[in-house]
């Protein structure tokens, strides 16, 4: 299934420089990693903001859930997720 997620994100000024650098390396990982699995279909950065728009391809909601729990820049993410389904007049599968 998939879903199309939009995530903000918002971390405290006054949060600890190097422990959000480390956050932020652990969330590369945890993306790329993602993404060579295939669950992690598309990632596009929203230009001038801390956002991304990603397409996800996993079984159900609740997988979907328990991936965006599994980021560790979750905590500090607000999240509009949309399910998608293939358009009749599409002429990609992808």
């Amino acid at each position: 299934m998939l879903f199309m997620v939009r995530m903000d994100v918002h971390v405290p000024h006054d949060f600890d420089r190097d422990a959000f650098e480390a956050l932020k390396a652990r969330e590369k990982a945890r993306a790329e990693e993602l993404q060579r699995s295939g669950t992690w279909r598309h990632l596009w950065r929203i230009a001038g903001q801390y956002a991304n728009v990603s397409i996800f391809d996993v079984a159900d909601a609740g997988e979907l859930h328990e991936l965006m729990l599994s980021l560790p820049l979750f905590p500090f993410m607000t999240t509009e997720v949309t399910a998608l389904c293939r358009h009749p007049s599409a002429i990609s599968a992808d």
